[in-house]
Parts: structure tokens; sequence; C-alpha cells
């Protein structure tokens, strides 16, 4: 992975932990429910967010290396796994 995508991907890891807790808290307490609803589709996009940067590390490593070594019909694949992928997310 590369260095500078892991770590944007660590970070963004961390500050989702911090709202799926908030989340819990939330429901704990019995917050309003609009309040939670607007919590948890904010750590949707974050995760999103996230499943992007992992999605660029993937295309231009590993996609990239399986082309260049003649694995076109792998790359290929995961290519549609996660075009696949992305229209469940739309769904």
């Amino acid at each position: 992975m590369k260095k500078e995508i892991k770590k944007r991907a660590i970070h963004r890891l961390k500050i989702l932990e911090g709202q799926i807790r908030g989340l819990q808290q939330m429901v704990e307490k019995e917050k309003y429910c609009l309040d939670i609803l607007q919590q948890s589709s904010a750590a949707k996009n974050a995760l999103s967010s996230i499943e992007n940067l992992i999605l660029e590390n993937h295309l231009s490593t590993h996609v990239i290396e399986q082309i260049k070594v003649g694995q076109e019909s792998k790359a290929a694949k995961e290519i549609l796994t996660i075009y696949k992928l992305s229209k469940n997310k739309q769904a």
C-alpha cells in the first residue's frame, strides 16, 4: 500500500471509529432520531471516502502491476468486481 494513502486511510478510520462510538452513545441516550440519522449518514460518507482511498491504491498499484506482468484478464475481472460493488452501493 502506498504510504500516503495508508496514512490517510488510517486517519479517516480513526475518525470513523469516533463517529461510530458517538452514534452508539446517541442511541443509548435516546437522542432525537433525526440527529442519529444525520450522524449515521456522515459515518456512511466517511466509510465511502475510505473505500475510495483503498480503491485508488488498488488501481494504482495492484491493477497496474497485473497489467505490466501480462495478467490483463485478472485486472479486468477485478475492475469489473469493483464496478459491481459500486453499483450495489447506489441501490
